[in-house]
């Protein structure tokens, strides 16, 4: 099979490798689609803290099951599935309870070990989710993203009646905004620079506010009341917006950190007390969180369609890259067509 492998920073071979062979607790899929996403982009610029090279990409995936091994129940040939990319110890407390995501040893396919851009990937059966059959196979590959979406959300607690806000309009931010509006929240306003990526929120029915532009504690007012957010989502992971989830929030909200901060975050603490916020991190996923995603979706609550702005095939996978610098913020998802 064909494997594509970043040997360093900005260069993917193509490897012709053997297909691993299948134990009883397993499966082999062949790959249908991979999402690029933005810890993908960190790899390929060689700035991903956690990854070393060689490196096998691809945690954003959409496949069909082709074989079986004897102890699987779970799937079947022929299925649509996607893949759980986390590999955890399942010893530490996180582990043992209830809380995988945030294992002690936490490996990640893609980035600390070998992840699916391939033709054929081998991998245990209970890392699979079986998608439903009317999915489409980019959609099947969206469900990553927005598992991480709607576990963010979820870590607020119970969102239905709230006002939410969110700082970021890129995929994940996008995909937390339309989550925090499929789970029940009284309304939604979404905070970015980019005209662009202002104009595909808009698209999926989310309210905005350019906060470059804009008076943003006078547009948070207008959309919620003098009341303002209950919970406030920062998506990008930059000082800047971090900054202004800080000195915006009500007194006594609830701020959630999903983006991934490249630079030491420099915040107000003495805001933090003095106004008696909550800080709350939000880290991946877990398996209730994709089933809940799948859910969305399958209710028709989320648009994709929009957030999927560019295919390339499977021995193009550089030129998603290359899109990415080129074009930035106009490109939302880059799909890896694997067929």
């Amino acid at each position: 099979m064909i494997q594509a492998i970043m040997v360093k920073p900005g260069i993917i071979e193509f490897h012709d490798i053997p297909v691993p062979e299948v134990k009883p607790d397993q499966i082999k899929v062949k790959m249908k689609r991979i999402g690029v996403c933005g810890s993908d982009v960190h790899v390929n610029h060689g700035k991903h803290p956690y990854t070393s090279y060689p490196v096998v990409q691809g945690h954003e995936v959409s496949a069909e099951v082709v074989e079986t091994g004897a102890e699987v129940t779970n799937v079947k040939i022929g299925d649509k599935v996607t893949i759980q990319p986390q590999v955890v110890c399942g010893k530490c407390y996180p582990c043992t309870h209830g809380m995988y995501n945030d294992c002690e040893e936490l490996k990640v396919m893609g980035f600390q070990t070998t992840g699916m851009a391939s033709e054929y990937f081998v991998v245990d059966a209970e890392k699979s989710l079986k998608l439903p059959e009317n999915m489409n196979w980019e959609h099947g590959a969206m469900i990553e993203p927005l598992a991480v979406a709607v576990h963010a959300v979820r870590r607020a607690g119970d969102v239905k009646g709230k006002k939410i806000l969110v700082f970021g309009g890129g995929p994940i931010g996008n995909l937390v905004a339309q989550s925090a509006k499929a789970l029940g929240a009284s309304g939604v306003l979404l905070a970015e620079i980019s005209a662009y990526r202002l104009a595909a929120a808009e698209k999926c029915g989310i309210k905005t506010v350019n906060n470059s532009k804009d008076d943003l504690p006078e547009k948070i007012i207008a959309a919620f009341g003098e009341d303002k957010a209950d919970y406030t989502f920062e998506c990008i992971g930059i000082n800047p917006t971090m900054k202004q989830a800080i000195d915006y929030a009500r007194k006594g909200s609830t701020i959630i950190v999903v983006g991934v901060f490249g630079d030491l975050g420099t915040i107000n603490m003495g805001f933090v007390q003095d106004h008696e916020l909550s800080l709350i991190g939000s880290a991946m996923y877990r398996e209730e969180d994709y089933m809940k995603a799948i859910e969305l979706v399958s209710a028709g609550l989320i648009e994709f369609n929009t957030l999927i702005t560019h295919r390339v095939k499977f021995k193009d996978y550089m030129e998603a890259y290359k899109l990415i610098d080129e074009q930035k913020d106009r490109v939302m998802k880059v799909m890896i067509e694997m067929e």
